[in-house]
């Protein structure tokens, strides 16, 4: 299997889904603004969006993946067959029981989540209101996690990648509806809680017909005791914080956001999709690629292959996340203006999330590294480790936003700068331990790579730059003119990033890479 290829083909869904979420964002901002509707529709959904990252597509699937892949290579069809029953009739059971939960306690869940909106009755009741409609959708997407488990372990990159559009056609679609009139809802915002709804059951219906494809079907089968389901539960229980630091830390900035003055939730939101998109585009996209592969690495005791794995997905990572890192930074306003300045959605809301789009910008090349190196321990079932450093890189970033928000008033970009700062830590802390067990080692050539990219970044970086200046004030600009000059920019500066590596010698086929069968 070409690693590269199957790169390109999930980054190519990722770039449909990510771009049809723009037009979704784009939708929303005009329509909803950002203000206290919003911020409660944000805060009901980032509920069980936040369970889905921790224990679906989080903490089970890099527990599920190495013992699946183990257990295909070592052990056979039947054994695996086994194993995807058992496990499908334990996740489906405990999520269910999750989930009725959730609806249940939707008040305590708000209370906890978001504090400050216990001063604004109305909003409060709002975001009850929309977390217990939006709830249902951590069941769907648990289920829909297990699937591309499956799915990319058999190497069928493809359906786990463009699935996601079917939520964004799903909030188009209600979006629309609340434009077109009469209105269908009561509270208008409440359109975007059932699009969570229905484009999480779309996403399941998609999966269920991919997996019929490959020949595997779940089966009920109940027994906790299972030595295979006690071994992923084992790695899953302390790999819930241990993968899933980032979005813990999106949380507890949430509660922080809320104590904010009113939008900040929703600036916050708009900036972090935007560093969604390079971070789906490339990190989702290496570490679905990767873990599969070095788990079979693992299983087969190939330490030369484990090695040129990590090493290969570090350097795409530079690569590709240095450009667009001083990208963002030194275009958030023209970024901004550009996709969201329209409707509800003024000025200083342009201002207010290019500054927090600035502040993530700074840990953009960290968190996707972590993608890449939190694999290199889970691959080989170590748990503890990447815990551990989770641990620590948690607790730095609720003293920084300490900090940089009642010490050094930065407000809400004071919350995205402690999120890029403790990720640098965290990657630092994980390629440390890689390094001290001897997992990974750079392999030669490191010093001419970065060479050749932090040149082609400074190029970049001026062009960006000089262009952005050129155009004026772009909040003012009219939206056509902004848009050409912002697609010229984008051009001009891929053109020069690309093409200087090239005239210093970097070549395309020197991030081949066969990840076996």
């Amino acid at each position: 299997m070409n690693l590269l290829r199957a790169l390109a083909t999930v980054s190519g869904f990722t770039l449909a889904s990510r771009i049809l979420g723009f037009v979704r964002d784009l939708l929303i901002a005009a329509v909803f603004g950002a203000g206290p509707a919003t911020d409660a529709f944000f805060v009901a959904f980032r509920l069980p969006n936040l369970l889905r990252r921790l224990f679906a597509e989080g903490a089970f699937s890099q527990a599920f993946v190495p013992v699946l892949g183990h257990t295909r290579e070592r052990h056979g069809a039947r054994a695996t067959q086994t194993l995807i029953d058992r496990i499908f009739t334990l996740l489906f059971t405990s999520v269910s029981a999750v989930t009725l939960l959730g609806i249940l306690a939707a008040a305590v869940l708000i209370s906890v989540s978001a504090p400050g909106f216990l001063a604004q009755p109305e909003t409060f009741a709002l975001a009850v209101s929309l977390t217990r409609i939006t709830f249902p959708y951590i069941l769907c997407m648990t289920l829909v996690a297990f699937s591309s488990a499956i799915l990319n372990t058999w190497g069928r990159f493809a359906v786990p990648a463009v699935t996601p559009v079917a939520l964004n056609i799903s909030f188009i679609a209600f979006t629309a509806l609340v434009l077109a009139g009469p209105p269908l809802f009561s509270v208008p915002v409440k359109a975007l809680a059932w699009a969570v709804l229905v484009g999480g059951l779309a996403q399941v219906l998609i999966h269920a017909v991919a997996l019929r494809r490959i020949g595997i079907w779940p089966r009920w089968d109940w027994a906790p005791r299972d030595e295979g389901v006690r071994r992923v539960l084992r790695l899953m229980a302390p790999a819930v914080l241990g993968v899933s630091v980032a979005q813990l830390s999106l949380l507890i900035n949430t509660v922080f956001a809320s104590l904010l003055p009113s939008g900040s939730v929703s600036w916050l939101y708009y900036a972090d999709r935007l560093m969604e998109f390079p971070a789906g585009l490339l990190g989702a996209a290496l570490g679905t690629i990767l873990l599969p592969s070095l788990s079979r690495a693992h299983a087969r005791a190939s330490q030369a292959d484990y090695r040129a794995l990590l090493d290969w997905g570090l350097r795409l990572t530079v690569l590709l996340t240095l450009p667009a890192a001083a990208g963002m930074a030194l275009l958030a306003e023209p970024l901004v203006s550009t996709l969201f300045q329209r409707g509800a959605f003024g000025v200083p809301d342009v201002a207010a999330t290019s500054r927090a789009l600035l502040a993530y910008a700074i840990g953009l090349t960290p968190l996707i590294a972590v993608k890449i190196l939190a694999p290199g321990f889970y691959a080989q079932q170590n748990v503890r480790t990447p815990v551990q450093i989770a641990v620590i890189s948690l607790v730095a970033t609720q003293a920084m936003n300490v900090v940089f928000v009642f010490v050094l008033q930065l407000a809400h970009a004071g919350l995205a700068l402690s999120i890029s700062l403790a990720a640098w830590l965290n990657a630092a802390l994980l390629l440390r331990g890689l390094w001290q067990r001897n997992t990974y080692r750079p392999l030669p050539g490191w010093g001419k790579f970065l060479f050749r990219v932090m040149s082609a970044t400074i190029v970049l970086g001026a062009i960006a730059w000089i262009g952005a200046q050129m155009a004026g004030d772009w909040p003012h600009l009219p939206s056509l003119e902004r848009a050409l000059w912002l697609s010229v920019l984008l051009a001009a500066c891929g053109l020069a990033y690309f093409g200087t590596l090239y005239a210093l010698g970097m070549r395309l086929a020197e991030f081949r890479r066969q990840g076996g069968a």
